[in-house]
């Protein structure tokens, strides 16, 4: 019964994570399909070139949320009673995330998983997460590159982790965060190296 309802957690985490919601706002504020717009990507920056910077922060807020909660509800039962063992909490951080990348409602299709990564790691790694944001301003003010500052961001959590933490749960968790992030980016990796990359 146990390893059913973890399953089945697991299971509801990736459908939390699943709810595309750059595509629902920008379809109810504008009426437009974000996916064939833009980069077509139902993220956050893609939400602001199509629906303008406020419908954008909202997404960006509810990708974060998609994360942070079921991590902190984790977190919670974890800090009552011993329910779950301690590497649960990355599984459901990570079905969350991958919820997000490859939306159930979307044909497997979703967003790059920043924002998202963000929100799931806050409570388990903040110092990392608060380094990576700022490598992500710092790179954007100097390359004005969205996607090069949420690549470097990603590639310093587990930097920033394995110095740290050493080798430890967190750092093979964030690793396993940079890995879904850089995957999600390839095309934009190939448009950067072509100098086609959008701004």
């Amino acid at each position: 019964m146990d390893i059913f309802f973890k399953i089945l957690l697991i299971v509801l985490t990736f459908i939390w994570g699943s709810i595309p919601f750059g595509f629902i706002l920008t379809k109810m504020y504008t009426g437009k399909n974000i996916l064939v717009l833009g980069s077509g990507n139902i993220g956050s920056t893609n939400v602001c070139r199509v629906a303008g910077r406020r419908v954008s922060i909202y997404t960006q807020i509810l990708d974060m949320l998609k994360g942070l909660i079921p991590v902190a509800i984790i977190l919670y039962i974890q800090g009552v009673n011993t329910f779950f063992p301690d590497y649960y909490v990355y599984v459901i951080a990570l079905s969350s995330i991958i919820g997000h990348d490859f939306s159930l409602f979307l044909k497997f299709n979703g967003g790059k998983g920043v924002n998202t990564t963000l929100g799931a790691s806050i409570l388990l790694a903040p110092i990392p997460v608060l380094v990576s944001v700022m490598v992500y301003y710092l790179v954007k003010l100097r390359f004005r590159y969205v996607s090069l500052g949420s690549i470097l961001l990603a590639i310093s959590l587990p930097i920033t982790a394995l110095f740290i933490y050493g080798e430890s749960p967190v750092f093979y968790y964030l690793l396993s965060c940079t890995c879904l992030i850089i995957m999600r980016h390839i095309d934009n990796i190939r448009r950067l190296l072509k100098k086609e990359e959008l701004q």
